[in-house]
């Protein structure tokens, strides 16, 4: 398919101005296709030759101010529109169109668990043409009005108020301004929860089988909401720009949500139809935050191009951590952020395949470049710089900023200029210079510690590997003298530290402190490390830091060390060891045990050489015994009725135990019994969790265990239920199951093709590190195949294919040759090119660090 390019873009906006959009669906044509009619009112500015963006399956007539135009022409998604007199023009479109199954376009979904069928737009990008036909780029904005026939159970939800009209077809209220990719349409026999907050109308909505679900969660939901709304009236002065606000959880979402002005679409797993922990609910209302600063920061003000998509995305990550943690009960969100999201930017920015928060326009050449930059540098590196910013500029001028932003460009596109052109106007400080250093630059930058000690005086020497200014704040801590196993802060002080990279100096009273921690407070986006003394301190004392937020930096600092073979993985597993147990920030438990087990125990750590007839006592299988030993001590920590942060540890161990078991005895006995000792009861969850590690262990002949799923299946016949059944099986050891999952993920037939959500079940259960004999003559399949495989589904499916089912447990040179061959000669698309790129230089990451800790 021809990707737009930026030049045809600059020259399309040139030539047209678009009026309006009359978009008529009916979706009651089947399950594969519906009908879509599209009546555009537009403006040529001068005489010229454009064209029009549709992919359809059939386009039936298409005309020009009532000439017919020839529908044969239509090359693949454009249909020229040759010969434009300077005027105003009508363009009418009647198309047959196909759902999707990928979560691209119009998706269409049918509930197992009662047969009811959901359909859901995700227009995101250039997938607008596979609804309607449009001038599809986001500066090309213009007012929409829809009509929408659908089966008479169903509610039709978008971007406005909608009404039933008396012939039964639904008809939405025109838009402001907005650009095409946030049109928004969702159809269903949706439940609903309906309120009213500030004159407006809010709704909640999600599909039928998960009504209760939805309604034991919908006031925390609809509080957080409200929260949200009037705190964001405290700080914009530009109104809420649209006439309603729903928000709809909806199947076999790619994305966490989408910020559709007036309709915002989340993934439905936000409906928690199992035990969640709180850190999970506070993520929920971060995802709602962040989604409501897009009304503003996004769909009011638009970008020009996608070059400058962070003025999406890294305004509205900042904003739902800071308006969260302001108007809700959710204070501590930027511990979230810093153990949960930063590792993600940090990661992101020391690949090959970084880029600057604002790439320079000649980077971002057309639509397919662009979706490669929806990535952590774009979301978690680009809010750490906002972070900084205020920091640096203050948030009273800060948000002067902003809202001279909105004011300037209200239902407009605006650029990376006129954002800093704004800032700039608020304040005295050089915005310009620091835009320059934090925002068209890559990589990260390091500031390590020096500590000199004079008697009653103490030095601090700070060496910047770097081009970045920073003002951080330094923390000096002390033993506490009535608990020597906590420290107490002695010091805060800030330090602004130039961009040239030379050592800074500061010169305090006193002895030198146990422990120094730059950065703490975490404002600023770098890499930190500890003079050795601090580091001694903290490997001791590490949970007995006051802040949660410190002790997130400290532990990111260790994640840091080790990816970069500086601190062997053992030590961090040591680490975890001695402090999880007294640790009480659960974002911080969650993080820290995610990390030990996907990454260190996984990949970190040496498995068996191929066809090892040696003992299973690895380092991998020590790892695991080690974190199933501290499961076991966050169990004990947690006897007893418990509640709120105690209950969501409780289940953050329980999971942990059961994902690093490395036998079958007590998960089994859990499974049989429904319950773990001493609580809590198990949930589908953690059924289908126990199943899966029963079946990677091999724990039973492989009739039973299939006969188990078959039973747990029939337990749980939700569309949850289908991707549990699908990942336990993928992950059976057994020959002729890896054969029937692989079949099933690489097949190219449209028929028979999984869903983008079954396609990632089946793929995260069918690698698994015990297995890897069994698993070794798959990474040359993979390699050869999944080219193709990128090229027939699209780039969503690319994605979760290089995600998901990349052979990342095979640690292995041979793994690294077959991708970099794949890379040079396999033609892979651009968003798998991307995904590989990155999984590769992670592979090569993880075998430097089994190199650096080779015994």
């Amino acid at each position: 398919m021809p990707v737009l390019q930026r030049p045809e873009a600059e020259a399309r906006a040139q030539l047209l101005h678009v009026d309006h959009y009359e978009i008529a669906l009916d979706l009651t044509h089947g399950d594969e296709e519906f009908a879509s009619r599209t009546t555009v009112r537009f403006t040529a500015r001068t005489a010229g030759d454009t064209f029009v963006e549709i992919r359809p399956a059939a386009l039936h007539t298409a005309t020009l101010d009532g000439h017919p135009l020839d529908s044969a022409a239509l090359d693949d998604n454009r249909l020229p529109l040759t010969g434009l007199t300077p005027g105003p023009h009508e363009l009418r479109l009647d198309a047959t169109m196909r759902y999707s199954r990928t979560g691209e376009g119009m998706h269409r979904f049918t509930d197992p668990a009662d047969g009811e069928s959901y359909v859901y737009t995700q227009l995101f990008m250039d997938d607008v043409q596979r609804v309607f036909g449009a001038f599809d780029q986001p500066d090309l904005k213009a007012t929409f009005a829809l009509t929408v026939t659908a089966p008479p159970t169903w509610t039709v939800l978008a971007n406005g108020r909608t009404e039933q009209l008396p012939d039964g077809t639904w008809r939405t209220a025109t838009t402001p301004r907005i650009s095409t990719y946030l049109v928004a349409v969702a159809g269903g026999p949706w439940h609903s929860v309906r309120t009213e907050h500030a004159g407006l109308p809010f709704g909640i909505h999600c599909r039928a089988s998960l009504a209760p679900h939805l309604d034991a969660d919908a006031e925390e939901i609809l509080d957080l909401t409200r929260r949200c709304y009037d705190r964001y009236h405290q700080i914009f002065q530009e109104p809420y720009p649209f006439d309603s606000y729903d928000q709809a959880f909806v199947p076999e979402f790619n994305a966490g949500a989408m910020e559709n002005p007036g309709l915002v679409t989340f993934r439905d797993e936000f409906v928690f139809r199992s035990a969640v922990t709180d850190t999970e609910r506070q993520t929920r209302g971060m995802v709602i935050a962040h989604e409501m600063a897009h009304m503003w920061f996004g769909d009011l003000v638009t970008l020009q191009w996608w070059d400058d998509i962070w003025l999406n995305e890294s305004f509205a990550e900042y904003m739902g951590y800071q308006v969260l943690s302001e108007a809700t009960r959710f204070t501590d969100t930027w511990t979230d952020f810093a153990i949960a999201r930063k590792g993600w930017g940090y990661d992101a920015d020391q690949r090959p395949s970084t880029h600057p928060v604002a790439p320079a326009p000649q980077d971002v050449p057309d639509t397919a470049s662009a979706l490669l930059n929806f990535d952590g540098i774009s979301y978690a590196k680009g809010a750490s710089a906002l972070r900084q910013l205020v920091a640096w500029m203050g948030e009273k001028d800060f948000l002067a900023g902003i809202n001279d932003h909105f004011a300037r460009h209200r239902f407009g596109n605006a650029t990376l200029a006129d954002f800093i052109d704004s800032l700039a106007r608020s304040t005295d400080r050089d915005v310009h210079a620091w835009a320059e250093r934090w925002l068209r630059t890559t990589g990260v930058d390091t500031l390590t510690p020096a500590v000199a000690e004079e008697p009653g005086t103490w030095h601090l020497d700070i060496a910047h590997s770097g081009d970045r200014p920073h003002r951080i704040a330094v923390g000096a801590y002390d033993p506490d003298p009535g608990h020597p196993d906590r420290l107490a802060l002695r010091d805060r002080f800030d330090v602004d530290i130039p961009a040239d990279g030379h050592p800074t100096r500061h010169t305090f009273p006193k002895a030198a402190p146990a422990l120094v921690v730059l950065n703490d407070g975490d404002v600023t986006y770098a890499k930190v490390r500890f003079d050795a003394a601090s580091w001694e301190t903290a490997a001791r004392a590490l949970s007995g830091l006051p802040d949660p937020l410190t002790r997130a930096v400290v532990w990111n600092a260790a994640r840091d060390l080790v990816r970069d073979g500086e601190l062997p993985p053992t030590a961090y597993l040591d680490a975890a060891r001695t402090h999880l147990p007294h640790e009480t920030d659960l974002a911080i438990v969650q993080g820290v045990l995610a990390f030990a087990r996907t990454q260190i125990a996984d990949r970190y750590l040496p498995s068996p050489p191929p066809h090892a007839q040696g003992g299973p006592r690895t380092a991998r299988h020590t790892a695991l015994t080690t974190l199933t030993a501290l499961s076991r001590d966050l169990l004990r920590r947690t006897e007893g009725p418990g509640h709120g942060p105690e209950a969501g540890l409780r289940l953050t161990a329980v999971r942990a135990f059961i994902d690093s078991a490395t036998g079958p005895e007590s998960i089994q006995e859990w499974l049989h019994d429904g319950s773990v000792p001493g609580g809590p009861d198990l949930d589908h969850e953690l059924r289908w969790r126990i199943l899966g590690r029963l079946a990677t262990l091999g724990a039973a002949p492989i009739d039973e265990l299939d006969a188990a799923i078959a039973a747990e299946l029939a337990r749980d016949q939700s569309a949850t239920g289908q991707e549990g059944a699908a990942r336990c099986r993928a992950a059976l050891p057994d020959p002729a199951a890896k054969q029937a999952a692989w079949d099933a993920l690489f097949t190219t037939d449209e028929e028979s093709a999984l869903s983008n959500y079954l396609f990632t079940a089946t793929a995260t259960g069918f690698w698994a590190p015990e297995q890897q004999d069994l698993l070794r003559p798959y990474v040359a399949r993979y390699f050869a195949e999944v080219p193709a495989l990128a090229a027939r589904r699209g780039p969503a499916l690319a994605k979760a294919a290089g995600r998901y089912a990349f052979p990342a447990v095979l640690v292995e040179d041979a793994t690294l040759r077959h991708g970099e061959r794949c890379l040079a000669e396999g033609d892979p698309t651009p968003a798998l090119r991307r995904t590989l790129d990155d999984q590769l230089d992670d592979l090569r990451r993880a075998l430097k660090v089994l190199a650096a800790n080779a015994s």
